[in-house]
């Protein structure tokens, strides 16, 4: 009897409801020729559906569907509508990862020029454990009228850079639209700023708009290698050495996924990254995991120099998000070894997102941001080669206030790629790994990347950058002093639970110059400092 009744249950009744409606329509339509013309579209409706909830029965890839036909399409279709309707309609304005509403609300503002003030007072808790602040002065200064610059180059750089404490982070061309790429190079040139390519090679795009370029090289050495995949020096020379190229950075690891590779598949290396990025058509484009042009530090700090050489001196660095302390600290006794210093250090954190990746490798692996300039800060500090090499911070910055937090902690300038993103237009509907980006910003489907209207988008780079650093003025004024250089962590505290405050000097306290070489007690660098070789990465157990 269950058996019987079964077409009429919940499960299976709209099933049912739409096989009946189409035999009575087409009963009626057939026995009354004159309305059959009516009732045409009516069947072929229901009939299709009927036609889907038999597929549905019949199909093994989907339990919910065998179950439930028809009526658990609603399902898929509400799941994929859901992350819209969330963001449009449920998001409070400090709700919303990786970025706020509120934040990306502030960024469109700022590359618009409109009003970016709040009014009513925060809505932030501000007695929640990790509220964080800034301290303000009694005896504020006048807003600095110079844009804040650092200069980027140690002793053995021939070419020194004055950077905008303000950059572009790194994003390749193939992840990003051409048009996304001409767009924020013009910004940059026409804010006085730089922009990193990623490690997809400096691309037709970049040299087009004339921006001043870091070009960031990856262990796949895009544009500067042989079809085998090994560093072509000759070919990185050609590059290094033009004029737009200002600074060139050797990327070891980025925030989003560290210690991962990556794969671009045959099907996708069009004849133009085929030329970009120095790779064979017909062939996956491959970016190991790890470097085959060195495999110790001292190996790393001698590639280093090579490549400062090469490019005719400019200032040249590396980027990597924390992982093992005692490698990073092996780097470090191979610069004093080699003599050989970078002249910058690029601090990823794993709160960097633009990269797609693996949910544990994005959720779970590497050092977060401030944790990892506070270590690269202090163990430059330790060997005494803290004023020679400069740190950039690059992890999550939007807004003035991120700056300021980072560099309080030890950066010197800071990097943004989403929040550039977000002044381009993006709307994080996170569609960025499917080519499907609805604002034509993370996209190489034409027809999606016309959307992105070059010269509007020009200015609205331009504008976030200088809105952001007019905010920035604002909060070091406020704390009395006239450069984010000043910043210190005693200027920062953060609530560690509802009655107890810490300033940002005991949660990110600073070792003595040469401590390390003196041998810390320190307990964060102790063991690995002893533990680091300069001969391997590995750990000296």
């Amino acid at each position: 009897m269950e058996t019987l009744l079964l077409p009429f249950s919940p499960r299976f009744i709209v099933l049912t409801i739409c096989a009946v409606v189409t035999a009575l329509l087409t009963g009626i339509g057939f026995a009354d020729g004159k309305i059959f013309d009516i009732l045409l579209i009516p069947i072929l409706i229901f009939g299709a559906l009927t036609a889907l909830g038999v597929r549905d029965l019949m199909q093994k890839g989907h339990a919910v569907l065998r179950n439930y036909p028809i009526s658990a399409h609603i399902r898929f279709l509400l799941e994929e509508i859901r992350p819209e309707m969330r963001q449009y309609f449920f998001e409070s304005e400090k709700d919303g990862m990786p970025f706020s509403r509120d934040i990306r609300a502030v960024v469109y503002q700022r590359a618009k020029m409109q009003l970016d003030k709040r009014p009513f007072g925060t809505q932030e808790d501000v007695y929640r454990q990790g509220y964080e602040w800034m301290h303000h002065s009694v005896s504020p200064k006048t807003h600095a009228e110079e844009k804040f610059r650092v200069t980027i180059g140690g002793p053995d750089c021939a070419k020194p850079y004055s950077a905008s404490v303000f950059n572009i982070s790194a994003m390749s061309f193939g992840a990003l639209s051409p048009n996304a790429v001409r767009a924020l190079n013009a910004g940059a040139k026409k804010g006085g700023f730089a922009h990193d390519t990623g490690e997809g090679g400096f691309s037709p795009y970049h040299a087009e708009m004339g921006g001043d370029i870091i070009w960031e090289i990856g262990s796949g050495y895009f544009g500067c290698r042989h079809l085998d995949g090994a560093f072509d020096p000759e070919a990185f020379a050609r590059v290094a050495t033009q004029d737009q190229i200002k600074m060139v950075e050797l990327k070891i690891s980025q925030g989003a996924k560290p210690g991962h590779g990556g794969v671009l598949p045959a099907a996708k290396v069009s004849e133009e990254i085929s030329k970009i990025r120095g790779v064979a058509m017909g062939e996956d484009c491959i970016s190991p995991a790890s470097h085959r042009a060195f495999s110790t530090p001292v190996g790393m700090m001698k590639f280093i120099g090579e490549m400062r050489k090469l490019s005719g001196g400019k200032p040249t660095g590396f980027k990597l998000c924390i992982g093992h302390p005692w490698e990073f600290l092996a780097i470090c006794k191979a610069m004093i070894e080699t003599g050989i210093y970078p002249d910058f250090i690029v601090v990823d954190g794993n709160e960097g997102g633009t990269g797609a990746a693996p949910l544990e490798f994005m959720d779970h692996l590497g050092m977060p941001m401030r944790e990892g300039v506070s270590f690269v800060h202090n163990a430059l500090i330790g060997i005494n080669a803290r004023d020679r090499i400069k740190i950039g911070a690059s992890g999550k910055i939007a807004t003035a206030f991120d700056m300021a937090r980072a560099m309080a902690i030890g950066a010197d300038y800071c990097n943004s790629a989403r929040g550039f993103m977000f002044s381009l237009g993006c709307i994080q509907s996170l569609s960025c790994h499917t080519d499907r980006c609805p604002t034509g910003v993370a996209t190489q489907d034409p027809t999606r990347a016309r959307a992105l209207y070059v010269p509007l988008k020009i200015d609205r780079v331009h504008n976030y950058h200088l809105a952001t650093l007019h905010s920035l003025t604002e909060l070091i004024a406020a704390a009395g002093l006239e450069h984010p250089q000043q910043l210190r962590p005693i200027h920062f505290s953060q609530r560690t639970s509802t009655t107890d405050v810490k300033s940002f000097a005991q949660l990110y306290p600073s070792l003595r110059p040469g401590e390390l070489l003196e041998g810390t007690e320190d307990p964060r660098f102790r063991d690995a400092w002893r533990m680091a070789r300069t001969e391997t990465f590995q750990p000296a157990l």
